[in-house]
């Protein structure tokens, strides 16, 4: 069987349960930027220099599919979409993300005032993420504003992923800034403050 259906010629798609909307229906494009955030961590993790990077972003991925399932699911067929086994979004999810939180503030991290992208290749994956994050929030929000959001706690989830993305990206510039660069490597290591 080829991924070749051309199902999707016509500039339709399917969302669960087999139910045809246009590829620029508001609801694609909200799992779509999910879809996109998801490949941007899939880089970040790829791409880590630390373990602790790497640990961190695989679970996150796997629940962002959990986000993108539900957000692939009409209103109308999410009592069908749990009785068939599904999860939801539910506050567990969005706790994680809050002892994740909580576990890198306890770290001491090194920043003042805002932010420039580009200390460090892990910290721009992040940023990048993040901004991606924050995309797919506003295009969500615009899906429970025009009533088509059944679960608030999806905006609540990628609100507090995008804060954890940005506290990431602060943690690997600090880490950066203590470890010695590797001999020979074009990277310099900004002082410890």
């Amino acid at each position: 069987m080829s991924i070749v259906t051309k199902t999707g010629d016509l500039g339709t798609t399917g969302l669960m349960y087999n139910r045809r909307v246009s590829k620029c229906h508001p609801r694609v494009e909200a799992y779509g930027c999910v879809d996109e955030l998801n490949a941007a961590l899939g880089l970040a993790r790829a791409t880590a220099q630390h373990p602790f990077l790497r640990d961190r972003l695989g679970p996150i991925q796997r629940d962002l599919v959990i986000l993108m399932g539900e957000l692939a699911t009409a209103p109308e067929d999410l009592p069908r979409y749990v009785t068939d086994g599904f999860q939801l979004v539910e506050p567990a999810l969005t706790a994680k993300l809050d002892a994740l939180v909580k576990e890198v503030e306890g770290h001491k991290l090194s920043f003042h005032g805002w932010a420039m992208p580009g200390d460090t290749l892990d910290s721009s994956s992040l940023e990048v993420a993040r901004t991606v994050c924050r995309r797919a929030e506003r295009r969500i929000c615009a899906l429970q504003e025009a009533g088509q959001l059944k679960n608030p706690e999806i905006i609540v989830f990628l609100n507090r992923l995008a804060d954890l993305l940005w506290l990431l990206a602060r943690w690997a510039e600090t880490q950066s800034a203590v470890r010695p660069a590797a001999p020979g490597s074009a990277t310099q290591t900004k002082p410890a403050p």
